[in-house]
């Protein structure tokens, strides 16, 4: 692990001591029906490509994969997750409102 993602401690004389990472803390995801999800079109530093943003998922990062997968099978299209958001290449804002609100999450459409 890199030296910046070490929490709280610099340096400790201690032999048996061992390092915390933000990696560590693992977050237990929470079920489809507690999740707040909001689904937005942006374009923002992409060269002018549209991608979906699919933001609010509170979670595990296998949790965050898995659905990522499935949403890019539906979609038929590339995208990728990491640090609780879900991009898909395109806009399918509805596709993945329709997909997600049949699985219970509560999904919120923002943006233009």
């Amino acid at each position: 692990m890199k030296r910046k993602d070490r929490l709280g401690v610099v340096f400790s004389t201690d032999p048996e001591y061992s390092y915390r990472y933000a990696a560590d803390e693992e977050r237990e995801t929470l079920p489809p029906q507690k999740q707040d999800l909001k689904v937005l079109l942006d374009a923002k530093n992409r060269k002018g490509k549209k991608v979906t943003l699919i933001t609010g998922f509170v979670g595990s990062d296998a949790d965050l994969e898995k659905l990522a997968r499935e949403i890019k099978a539906i979609c038929g299209t590339g995208g990728s997750a990491k640090q609780g958001e879900i991009i898909i290449q395109g806009d399918f804002r509805e596709k993945i409102c329709k997909y997600l609100t049949e699985r219970q999450y509560k999904v919120k459409m923002t943006g233009g």
